[in-house]
């Protein structure tokens, strides 16, 4: 099977943090040991000597990244590369991907796959548009995209089943029948960045208090503000500590016009006691140190939130993760780990840092809830998902 990868990169300064890329540099190998060949169109390559690469453009912002697809550039990928499979990783593109298609003469299968919903629902099941998207109205326009490219897949993939049941929810608002085109093949874990709990001894609590870890992306739309209010309350006791990812480090102009919210909330962050911002400068054997220094994790707020790479980094380093009750979290993080207020994410973040026990029947678990997503394992199911 001949795969062209269309990936679209929205942090080509700092690809450790462009979840995106790390998807595709775990799995373009394990595809290739599967027996697949594979081509990477993207601005950065990914994967090992064994798969093509084919340099694009960086697009200049989030909108343009779902906006400016050229057709031209599709066509001539199409005709050189002769895939069986075409993958669309920004899915507001796959109407472009399927008309190079037809340019091209191909009838190779059109997949997508939803790294990112622009939506998420309410209680009262209400569509509400994810505002990082939302800049001068742009949020239904980008919805609308986000439709017409499940319609114009073959396949349409999604990390989770909370994703899922989202995802055909909306096309059923649509009238649109994705029949037996949906299906979830979650995203590998990066086997650097595994550990056996039962192999190492957690972090102790130091004179300074146990450390728990708080590893994803600052934009507001995260939820950050209602982490930075968690944040005084977890540390006014004095005995937790906070290590805050900044992940982004320097980041270009155009993307903080679009949202300064990140720079901010590091700022913010940085100003409180017992809380440490610390930057892993996009190496990994550094975040992992920074991880495995720490007691536990902690989810973001973020409440259209499908999947969280970030939380599974932590899960295969054996910390277990409190997470607010929302979307795929609730489904994926064990219910005794999920809180609704600071006083009960306290109460938990205490327990894993002085119940020595507790700590270690859920780093257990935490370890064990990642072991289905080794990139073989994931690899096997992406290439079922497109056959």
């Amino acid at each position: 099977m001949r795969v062209l990868y269309l990936l679209n990169i929205s942090n080509p300064d700092r690809l450790s943090a462009d979840s995106g890329w790390i998807f595709a540099d775990l799995l373009a190998p394990a595809l290739a040991d599967a027996g697949a060949e594979v081509a990477v169109a993207a601005p950065a390559p990914a994967g090992d000597t064994r798969c093509g690469f084919h340099r694009t453009r960086t697009p200049g912002t989030k909108y343009r990244a779902r906006f400016s697809a050229d057709i031209d550039e599709l066509v001539a990928l199409i005709r050189t590369e002769r895939p069986d499979v075409v993958v669309a990783n920004q899915i507001e593109e796959a109407p472009a991907v399927r008309t190079a298609l037809l340019e091209a003469g191909s009838d190779a299968l059109l997949a997508g796959y939803c790294h990112y919903l622009p939506f998420s629902f309410s209680e009262g099941d209400q569509i509400l548009l994810d505002p990082s998207l939302n800049d001068a109205g742009l949020g239904r326009p980008v919805l609308l995209a986000f439709a017409a490219g499940l319609a114009a897949c073959d396949r349409v993939m999604v990390h989770s089943a909370t994703a899922a049941s989202w995802v055909s929810a909306l096309a059923a608002r649509l009238a649109m029948d994705l029949g037996d085109r949906l299906r979830v093949v979650a995203a590998p874990r990066d086997e650097r960045l595994v550990r056996d709990p039962a192999t190492t001894r957690a972090a102790a609590s130091g004179p300074g208090g146990a450390i728990g870890v708080y590893n994803h992306r600052l934009y507001a739309h995260y939820g950050s503000e209602q982490f930075v209010d968690l944040a005084r309350h977890l540390v006014s006791s004095g005995t937790l500590r906070l290590r805050v990812m900044d992940l982004f480090g320097r980041r270009r102009a155009e993307r903080q016009s679009l949202d300064d919210s990140p720079e901010k909330m590091r700022e913010r962050l940085a100003a409180l006691p017992h809380v440490q911002v610390v930057s892993d400068r996009g190496d990994r054997v550094r975040y992992k140190s920074l991880l495995a220094g720490a007691c536990f994790g902690i989810a973001p707020f973020r409440p259209g939130c499908p999947w969280s790479m970030s939380v599974i980094d932590c899960q295969g380093m054996g910390l277990p993760v409190i997470s607010p009750r929302l979307g795929w979290l609730a489904e994926h993080i064990d219910p005794e780990l999920c809180f609704t207020t600071p006083a009960e994410a306290f109460a938990v973040a205490e327990r894993l840092a002085t119940d020595a026990e507790f700590h270690a029947v859920h780093a257990k678990r935490a370890h064990a809830s990642t072991a289905d997503f080794t990139p073989t394992l994931v690899a096997a199911r992406y290439l079922e998902a497109i056959s």
